[in-house]
Formats: structure tokens, sequence, C-alpha cells
């Protein structure tokens, strides 16, 4: 199936160095998963945007893969890694469409889930139960509907809606996610503009069966 995702609206964002969810760090949800034991085995950081989960993982000893179906996502990704002198494995892939043995335990998920339509969130947990061993672990940051927010967001809901059979849906929790404000959202949310601001999210955690 094709992505119900405008690639071009992503790669003007890392092109043009105004993507809001590039916030020049890892999202403190995801340090906070690792440092809780959330994290092991092989990881998958599907959309990593600019690298700083699976920078951060492979720092730390991980065996990670990130994927990003934008290129210029994946060049900035390298060029972060490259900087850091880290050695961080980056590709150009759509998280639609992975395909491969199953080879993953856990994934990593920093606000790809949220960007997609239903019937692109089914497939693309459809695909993650194709790539993960039996017992691997997926976490989902996404922007949650609780509040105002920037960008697309899901209800809560909606991880009981894909994580069906295949999947044991461990729980979802009230978290947070950084995002940096510019013009009109930076005037919504009454701060300078380019000033990072804290937006809700759900962390949702599945099982692999």
């Amino acid at each position: 199936m094709e992505s119900s995702v405008d690639r071009t609206v992503f790669d003007s964002a890392y092109e043009s160095n105004t993507a809001p969810w590039v916030i020049g760090a890892p999202q403190p949800a995801i340090v906070e998963l690792e440092r809780a034991g959330g994290i092991s085995g092989a990881v998958l950081d599907p959309g990593c945007g600019a690298g700083e989960h699976t920078i951060l993982l492979t720092k730390l000893g991980y065996d990670v893969q990130g994927v990003d179906f934008s290129a210029w996502a994946i060049g900035r990704a390298r060029a972060n890694a490259a900087q850091q002198q880290v050695d961080a494995r980056f590709e150009v892939a759509d998280a639609l469409h992975l395909g491969g043995e199953p080879r993953f335990d856990t994934v990593v998920d920093s606000a790809l889930f949220h960007v997609f339509d239903l019937e692109s969130q089914l497939a693309y947990v459809r695909g993650l139960h194709g790539v993960c061993r039996a017992g691997a672990r997926v976490h989902i940051l996404a922007l949650a509907e609780t509040e105002p927010a920037f960008g697309p967001v899901v209800r809560e809901t909606v991880f009981q809606e894909v994580f069906g059979e295949g999947w044991r849906l461990e729980g979802v929790r009230p978290s947070s996610y950084q995002g940096v404000a510019r013009g009109e959202h930076a005037v919504a949310f009454s701060v300078e503009d380019g000033a990072l601001v804290e937006l809700p999210a759900w962390l949702a955690t599945a099982t692999r069966r």
C-alpha cells in the first residue's frame, strides 16, 4: 500500500532545517525509557529523522538500525553521527514496507506512528510484526489529542485497535514530547520563536506474540 504521508513535506522540513520535531537531542521520554530497562537486543528506530535516538542507543552499546523514508533525514542523521564520532547505522527505507526476516527485539518509535492514518497504522503494525522476533517490545511515543498541539495527534484507544492479533498491548500511559514552536505555533503557545515546548503524548508498549 502507499503511505498516507507526503514525503515532500518531510524532505522540505529537513532541507530548510525547520522540522519542529528535530530538537537537537533525544526525547527525554526515550532517554527515560532506556534507563528504565525498556530496551534490549537488536533495536529498530523507524522514522529516525535526524538520528538522535539511533545515535544515543548506539553510544550505549545497542545494535541499532535507524530508517527513514526521507533521504534528507538520513543524510542529516549520518552527518550528526559523524560529528559525534558514532558508528551508527542508517538506511533510507519506508516503514510501511520493511520486509525481511524477524530480527528485532525492540522498536522505538518516536513520533512516526501518529503521522499515519488508521489504514496505514494497521499496515505499519503488521509490518512490525513481520520484522520483530517473538517477545519483542514495541514502544510508541505519539502526540496525544488531550490538549492543543501542533502536528498530528492520536486517541488513546487507537492502540487497542491496531495492536490486535499477534500482539499483547502492555499499556498506554501519559507522557510528553518536546517540539520546537515556530511562527503561529510560537504565538499559540506564547513563547519565543524557536522555543522548546512540552506537548502531551502517549507512550504505548506492545509485545509481539
